[in-house]
């Protein structure tokens, strides 16, 4: 598949001393978490994709914030221990793949997910740009149930999106082997910065991805810290129920007594449905009589935003989510102690995580506010 890559001799030699200064960069990863001891590890995930050029989907994963780790390697074959120059033959069945060692409590697997779709064109059924034949195929290898439901739920989402003019065609199946590529291949574009860089300007990848995804702010792969952020709309049409569409990004109301989380007595924490940032604790949640989930404090005050509302006649405080921008509900001033405030919110822009799945949807942090005694 690089057979496009033609340097001088005198670059290649450049590289290569380049390689040097690199190589131990996932040793390294791997001892910033070891010292954290053998719980952090025991805690940490894996989820293998493939979306072309292992080279580039490596280097895509390794930025992502909570990715401890990611492999080059082969999957979806029948030959066991193939080789590269077997797999790239085209005779294994084997696609070229990433095996992403992951932190849940700092990136989730659905957040990987939107990454995995961002970094590749899920339209081609022949191989990856420049790249092609069965063995470049784009795939995502689930690990368990959970893994597989997840996979088909984002990968709809997509396909009703509208996004691509062309069927998704990246393929939803459970993995069986893995296999390690080469040591020469593993951390390529730290190793081989030039010849990576002249590779991947020449596959045509990002230029693709440029126009594919230009209007929505996820696009750029590799800012980890925006773990939380608003899809584009279109994807929100086929994410949200009309009514969830019509409270968070319409400003709208639910029936009071009559929606999800009015009477949830459950221990957790509520999540914005839009972006899936942390805004409040069951702790907090108080029977307010109005009908209206009720809380007398955010879990998370930096994405809570509150703005003046002059809608209906009145003055109010709109409660809005700081990071999907979600219409949330009202704060009023007759709550009980220890705050006196009320934060009133519809539970149509909420998402409910209970206490028991905290750590498996990425919110592990969140599960000492539950244990007994606090």
């Amino acid at each position: 598949m690089k057979s496009i890559i033609v340097l001088t001799i005198i670059l290649i030699m450049a590289i290569f001393t380049v390689g040097f200064q690199a190589a131990d960069n996932k040793s390294t990863k791997k001892q910033a978490y070891g010292k954290a001891g053998n719980e952090m590890a025991a805690n940490l995930k894996t989820a293998t994709f493939a979306g072309g050029c292992f080279w580039c989907v490596e280097s895509d994963f390794e930025k992502i914030d909570g990715v401890v780790e990611a492999v080059s390697g082969y999957t979806g074959g029948q030959r066991e221990n193939p080789t590269y120059k077997e797999v790239s033959a085209g005779g294994t069945g084997h696609t070229e793949a990433v095996q992403v060692i992951y932190d849940p409590a700092k990136v989730t697997y659905r957040q990987l997910l939107d990454v995995f779709w961002r970094l590749m064109d899920p339209t081609d059924p022949d191989g990856s740009f420049v790249d092609r034949g069965s063995q470049y195929r784009s795939g995502i290898f689930y690990h368990d149930d959970e893994q597989q439901r997840m996979a088909q739920e984002s990968k709809m989402v997509l396909e009703k999106s509208g996004r691509f003019k062309r069927p998704i065609v990246t393929e939803i199946t459970e993995l069986t082997h893995f296999y390690p590529a080469e040591g020469y291949h593993q951390d390529y574009y730290k190793k081989n910065p030039l010849r990576y860089k002249y590779y991947r300007s020449g596959s045509g990848r990002d230029k693709f991805l440029k126009k594919a995804w230009a209007d929505d702010k996820q696009s750029v792969v590799g800012q980890g810290n925006r773990k939380y952020a608003r899809p584009a709309d279109e994807v929100l049409r086929q994410k949200l129920t009309p009514l969830q569409y019509q409270v968070t990004q319409r400003n709208g109301t639910e029936r009071p007594f009559n929606n999800e989380y009015w009477n949830n007595k459950r221990a957790g924490i509520y999540v914005d449905i839009v972006s899936g940032e942390p805004l409040f604790s069951s702790r907090d949640k108080f029977k307010s009589g109005t009908g209206w989930p009720s809380y007398t404090r955010p879990l998370e005050p930096e994405n809570v935003v509150e703005k003046k509302d002059r809608s209906h006649f009145m003055v109010r405080t709109e409660v809005r989510s700081k990071h999907g921008e979600s219409h949330l509900g009202h704060l009023f001033s007759d709550g009980p102690p220890p705050t006196g405030l009320r934060y009133c919110i519809n539970s149509a822009s909420l998402r409910f995580i209970p206490r028991e799945n905290l750590a498996t949807e990425g919110y592990g942090k969140y599960a000492g506010l539950f244990e007994e005694g606090k």
